[in-house]
């Protein structure tokens, strides 16, 4: 329920993280239209924090090129041993798998 969000995501996650990051680096968040990202909550905390949104089509086909390369990046930690037991070695595992992904694998994966 979206009344949950809030001490589940908001506030671990977008309020210390996401929110600064989009605002120091002037980012535009993009999501994919799913009932969680568009209900009334968390339209009005984005509105809020004047986060703007790319408007994206609500029936489209998934255009985003990150799209692609979730499954391998999550297959890759998955793998790990030990596998990531807490958020911060969870975080570190993504950034360290993130790195071992070639170049020539993302294109390969988009271009699909």
């Amino acid at each position: 329920a979206p009344h949950n969000i809030m001490p589940l995501i908001v506030q671990p996650y977008l309020r210390p993280i996401v929110v600064p990051f989009i605002q120091d680096h002037h980012l535009m968040l993009q999501h994919d239209n799913a009932r969680p990202h568009v209900a009334r909550i968390c339209t009005q905390f984005l509105e809020a924090k004047n986060i703007p949104v790319l408007a994206w089509p609500a029936y489209s086909p998934d255009m985003s090129p990150i799209e692609y390369v979730w499954e391998p990046l999550d297959q890759r930690i998955r793998q790990r041993v030990p596998v990531p037991a807490n958020i911060q070695q969870l975080h570190i595992a993504i950034e360290e798998e993130w790195t071992y992904i070639q170049q020539a694998t993302i294109n390969n994966l988009i271009n699909s």
